[in-house]
């Protein structure tokens, strides 16, 4: 069997009738799971599976509440709302799909994936912040500095649901690319045109490790119950670091979509984060937090997930991912690196035919586009402000890993002065700005044709 999702002692918030209940609910989920790996489903069974779990979920509801208001917990309303929520809205949506399709492999899939994220989530944030757990140290993560403080409380609710300890190597994040990302967009509103859009980016393997690892899963590669589940959990995380960010409550959630990398590379192309967050986690992973406030909602023609179309759209964007993996394999990567919105784009333009491009606006973006997502080939400005080509190449041969990546500098000049400094770096090549798209293009092409050669 695939899927264990096991309970663990650390999840205990120290309430037995809680933690009891916890235990049953996990138990349950384990079980459907392993009932969803059968080849021939049986859907009465399955349906009353799906009635027990709804049974105790309720009785859970019921006597988490009654002990918040015993001990008087101030943030009683919240959890209030939250199983409320649950309770009305999510899980009769997931019934009605499944009663429609008469229990079918994808909607069951569904069923599990959103019940275990929710869980996870809710389990590891929420009712750990009953008991003055995990979720009760928020006070002193407080900050002069806003941006410093919501990357304080993102590492400590990675640590308290994943026992990870993620470092923020950067708080400037651009939109650079991962090696093998999902990108995500959960948007806020609250009252009039007052809104936040959350943009979040995940290597798949941190995914992985994390949401697929308490769920059990040994697979490599997202299916569509892992990607339920980390919605949902994801969901619940935003939520949280949403109240550190913002000390009213009011803020809902009014759309989610999952966003093909050119349209997530976009929104940093025209938009100014408030927040953006990029973070290690000790080699299970990047991922990146990032924060737009807007009067007027962008369009990305990304389709709204909403929970009649939830089980398609999941389907349509692994699919659509395989096949852009499997196209996009035997292109080489290049990545450029200029300070300039006119030259980043007609680069792009001229090479993304044969190539798979990504770009960078500044040395440190360089740095972090080739950390996440190593190129075959960068074409590197010379005269960029604050981190210059030349420092930018110093930086990338000091590390071992880099020390042999191609470089071709992006300039506007060719003097023997600048070649001279830069040699000892050992640049593969020079283009030259003034030169003609077609000529450019056919150097790149040299390049690597000498290389496979």
């Amino acid at each position: 069997m695939e899927d264990q999702f096991i309970w663990r002692d650390e999840y205990n918030v120290g309430v037995e009738v809680i933690d009891k209940e916890h235990q049953r609910l996990f138990k349950i989920i384990h079980k459907l799971l392993a009932f969803g790996e059968e080849e021939e489903i049986n859907p009465r069974a399955c349906q009353e599976g799906v009635k027990y779990f709804k049974g105790h979920a309720l009785k859970h509801f019921t006597e988490e509440e009654e002990y918040m208001a015993s001990i008087r917990y101030e943030g009683i309303e919240r959890h209030r709302r939250i199983h409320q929520g649950f309770r009305e809205n999510t899980l009769p949506a997931l019934e009605a799909e499944l009663e429609r399709t008469n229990y079918a492999p994808e909607a069951i899939d569904h069923f599990l994936g959103v019940c275990t994220g929710w869980l996870v989530g809710h389990t590891l944030t929420e009712d750990q912040a009953i008991t003055g757990g995990h979720g009760s140290n928020w006070g002193a993560l407080l900050s002069q500095e806003q941006q410093a403080d919501i990357s304080r409380a993102i590492a400590k609710l990675m640590s308290d649901m994943f026992h990870l300890e993620p470092q923020v190597i950067s708080d400037t994040y651009s939109g650079e690319k991962f090696g093998k990302g999902i990108y995500y967009r959960l948007t806020y509103a609250m009252g009039g045109k007052k809104r936040q859009e959350v943009l979040l980016a995940f290597e798949e393997k941190l995914l992985l490790n994390t949401v697929g690892k308490i769920m059990g899963q040994s697979t490599k590669k997202l299916d569509p119950k892992l990607v339920h589940a980390a919605r949902y959990a994801i969901r619940q995380f935003v939520g949280r670091v949403m109240e550190r960010m913002h000390a009213a409550a009011g803020w809902e959630l009014k759309e989610e979509n999952l966003l093909a990398y050119e349209v997530f590379q976009e929104v940093f192309q025209r938009e100014q984060p408030q927040v953006s967050l990029l973070f290690n986690t000790g080699g299970k992973g990047y991922f990146s937090y990032s924060v737009i406030a807007s009067e007027i909602p962008e369009e990305y023609g990304a389709t709204a997930i909403e929970a009649h179309n939830a089980v398609e759209e999941i389907e349509n964007f692994l699919q659509q991912r395989e096949e852009e993996h499997k196209q996009a394999s035997p292109k080489k990567k290049v990545l450029v690196v200029d300070d300039s919105l006119t030259i980043r784009q007609g680069m792009q333009a001229l090479l993304s035919p044969d190539y798979d491009v990504s770009l960078a606006s500044s040395g440190a973006g360089a740095i972090r586009a080739i950390t996440l997502n190593k190129p075959h080939l960068v074409l590197l400005d010379y005269e960029m402000p604050v981190c210059d080509g030349r420092q930018t190449l110093e930086m990338l041969r000091a590390e071992p890993d880099f020390a042999g990546l191609p470089v071709f500098f992006l300039t506007g000049r060719r003097d023997r002065e600048t070649m001279i400094k830069v040699m000892p770096l050992n640049p593969s090549g020079y283009l030259l700005k003034y030169l003609k798209p077609a000529e450019i293009k056919q150097k790149i092409d040299d390049f690597f044709a000498r290389a496979e050669g």
